[in-house]
């Protein structure tokens, strides 16, 4: 592979970036920063991903000086620096983090641009869904009266917002923790096909979620931090509706398919190829099990949305296989300390 790692993740922010400036163009729409509000995304993940190198490099450096009698601070630091930070390492990594943010930049803004190219909702029609596939009832109310109102609002609010520390976490372990490796490279265009995916669902059908379209629901639910960015993205999509141009806030309201249970699911599924320790693929189902429930009975997303997400977060897992040519094979045996080197360096065709 060499320097072709990223081959498919470039493929898919080039196609996205270009889709971007076309929609913009043809509707008379802005490109914007979609974080530049608070801390710019250019900004934000460089300074994510330095500190998962400084980390790594610490870490590497500390472990060098205790095995080698009296190397000297400077020497040992050279030493790991240079053993470790390859110019292809360097590469590897520059490279991975240039194509996410390249097609999470495009999926911002032509998640923004979607209810000027399409304004047909299709949540009526998801609702119904929902009661057919739970048998007249709606699902949101259900969790609510199995679930109560009080503890599990707040927890599952918790867990919404922590899956925003997700994808930079997984994102940095990729590109950081991984020396040339092609599953670090497997999960970057996996995760960019997420944004490929989900955007072009989300043109196929519209749809606003059911927090904004049956709010009546939800009322009876106490107010968290979760309600408060419910607010702010419902705010920005009326500031925008009434001038793209005259704000600085980016329209992010979509629902069909789960964008958040997608790049869950990828997680899960990549850390199963790995064989990583029983715990932690334990607790990332887990995890992405009360991701389920809480983007339901928070009422972002209707079931089906649910569902949608576990085939975008499948599919796009495939695609990311068939274009870093990943045998998609699972490890023989389980991961452990002693050949997680031998792992890292992992390196196809080089």
């Amino acid at each position: 592979m060499g320097r072709g790692y990223f081959r498919g993740a470039m493929g898919v922010a080039v196609a996205m970036a270009v889709a971007t400036w076309v929609v913009a163009a043809a509707y008379d729409l802005p490109v914007r920063d979609p974080d530049g509000v608070s801390v710019p995304t250019w900004v934000r993940l460089p300074l994510i991903v330095l500190a998962a190198v400084l980390l790594d490099v610490v870490a590497r450096w500390a472990a060098y000086a205790r095995s080698t009698p009296r190397p000297g601070a400077w020497t040992a630091l050279r030493t790991v620096v240079r053993e470790r930070w390859t110019r292809e390492q360097v590469w590897f990594t520059l490279s991975g983090l240039v194509a996410w943010y390249v097609a999470y930049v495009a999926f911002r803004n032509l998640k923004g641009y979607l209810p000027f190219v399409n304004d047909r909702l299709w949540d009526t029609e998801l609702h119904r869904w929902d009661r057919l596939l739970w048998l007249g009832h709606d699902p949101a109310v259900v969790l609510h009266h199995v679930l109560g109102t009080g503890w599990a609002a707040w927890l599952l609010s918790g867990v919404y917002v922590l899956w925003i520390g997700l994808v930079p976490a997984a994102l940095a372990i990729a590109l950081v923790w991984t020396r040339r490796s092609a599953t670090g490279a497997l999960y970057v265009t996996a995760v960019s096909f997420n944004w490929l995916l989900g955007v072009a669902v989300y043109y196929l059908v519209p749809s606003l979620g059911p927090i904004y379209s049956r709010p009546q629901d939800f009322d009876h639910l106490p107010r968290t931090f979760n309600t408060s960015v419910q607010e702010l993205l419902l705010d920005d999509r009326v500031a925008v509706l009434a001038d793209a141009w005259d704000t600085r806030a980016v329209q992010t309201v979509a629902a069909f398919a789960s964008l958040h249970v997608a790049i869950t699911v990828t997680t899960c599924l990549v850390a199963e190829l790995l064989r990583l320790p029983r715990w932690v693929r334990l607790t990332g189902w887990a995890f992405a099990a009360l991701t389920c429930l809480s983007t339901v009975y928070l009422g972002w997303h209707f079931f089906v949305d649910v569902l949608g997400g576990f085939a975008v977060g499948t599919l796009a897992l495939v695609l990311a296989a068939w274009t870093t040519g990943h045998p998609l094979r699972r490890r023989d045996r389980p991961w452990s300390l002693q050949d997680a080197r031998a792992r890292e360096e992992e390196q196809v065709g080089s």
